[in-house]
């Protein structure tokens, strides 16, 4: 199973990025994405999850970000509109089959993709 991950790269506060995540072998109930910025522990930032594509936010990202899924594609999308200095981080796309209790937990994820790099500057 392979995450190919495209988007990202250096922006303003306030600005906005698109990424978009394809998984390719194999779908999965979850894929969604995680953070890590320099010095710190892999984060939970979104996911969505099949059946009915409902998602799930971190409460740093709630009303910024925008999580999608389009199942005929296999790919999972995440709009970053009102991005701040703190969103600063590598983004990871992760696919997994975990539980609901469980989705921000990054052991939950089995697969992922290669991390693309977000930069905001202030």
């Amino acid at each position: 199973v392979q995450l190919q991950a495209s988007g990202g790269g250096f922006v303003q506060a306030g600005g906005s990025l698109r990424f978009a995540c394809v998984a390719s072998g194999q779908t999965f109930i979850n894929m969604g994405w995680f953070r890590q910025a320099p010095g710190k522990e892999r984060e939970f930032v979104a996911v969505v999850r099949r059946p009915g594509n409902r998602a799930y936010y971190a409460d740093s990202v709630k009303g910024r970000f925008t999580i999608s899924r389009d199942n005929t594609k296999n790919t999972v999308y995440l709009q970053m509109d009102n991005l701040k200095p703190e969103d600063t981080a590598k983004y990871y796309c992760a696919g997994g089959d975990g539980i609901l209790s469980a989705i921000m937990a990054t052991s939950t994820y089995r697969s992922w993709g290669q991390g693309t790099q977000v930069t905001v500057s202030s």
